[in-house]
């Protein structure tokens, strides 16, 4: 069988975020039937109603890339107890102007990893509304909050706790079984 494409969204810009170590080590975990191709969202401009009518080449390529996949991954920090604006902005842009959204009928799943103790709860609950309204099949369970501890993730992208490993690879299971109900 093909490997699934999936747009992965990491919310966080930071190279040695938590979140992009999260997103590198459930490629690792999927790589074999996933093919992850991650979407820059820090070089987006700020979404602009004025784009409807002349869309930069940015937003295009960002809607090209949602659409050439199977479905999308979201890995996202929490910042004030919500979803990080890059990443709002990149839902912005991707899904507009209305009508002519990217991300409409694709399923998706989210999760994230945080050093407090309820992971990216509050962000994902936030962005789960959002991603509804923009009529995308969200992955309902495992919710995946991952509270992140140096050293769970190596220089390779493995994660080094088996409870969490086998955490997450049930979460791609999940994940591979919920885009084939969803694809149909």
């Amino acid at each position: 069988m093909d490997k699934r494409r999936i747009a992965v969204f990491v919310g966080s810009l930071r190279a040695g975020s938590f979140n992009r170590q999260l997103a590198r080590a459930l490629e690792r975990l999927g790589g074999d039937r996933l093919e992850f191709d991650p979407v820059d969202i820090g070089r987006l401009p700020f979404y602009d109603q004025d784009f409807d009518s002349d869309y930069p080449v940015v937003g295009v390529e960002l809607k090209r890339q949602v659409r050439a996949a199977d479905a999308v991954l979201f890995v996202t920090p929490e910042y004030n107890r919500s979803i990080p604006g890059v990443l709002k902005n990149a839902l912005d842009l991707g899904s507009r102007p209305y009508g002519d959204s990217a991300f409409a009928g694709l399923p998706a799943a989210v999760c994230g990893a945080s050093p407090g103790a309820i992971g990216t709860a509050m962000a994902q609950q936030h962005l789960r509304n959002v991603l509804s309204y923009l009529g995308m099949a969200v992955l309902p369970q495992p919710e995946v909050y991952i509270q992140f501890k140096d050293g769970l993730v190596d220089d390779e992208g493995r994660i080094t706790r088996q409870d969490t490993r086998e955490f997450l690879e049930d979460f791609i299971d999940r994940f591979v079984g919920w885009i084939d109900r969803q694809r149909g």
